[in-house]
């Protein structure tokens, strides 16, 4: 799993990118916790695997 931009992941779920903002404002300990602030625009490749796994989104990308 690669690095990748929030409104990427927002895109793969097919919701908006506020409706992502939110999903992720719900879970900010434990995304805190995989070394990511609320202001990143971008997630590392351990909170990218968390967060498909968590909200079951098939990113696919290589």
């Amino acid at each position: 799993m690669k690095s990748a931009y929030k409104y990427e992941l927002a895109d793969a779920a097919g919701v908006s990118y506020a409706t992502f903002y939110r999903w992720l404002n719900s879970k900010q300990r434990e995304l805190a916790g995989l070394g990511v602030k609320p202001s990143a625009k971008m997630l590392p490749p351990k909170a990218v695997e968390w967060v498909c796994r968590e909200y079951g989104i098939d990113f696919g990308r290589a």
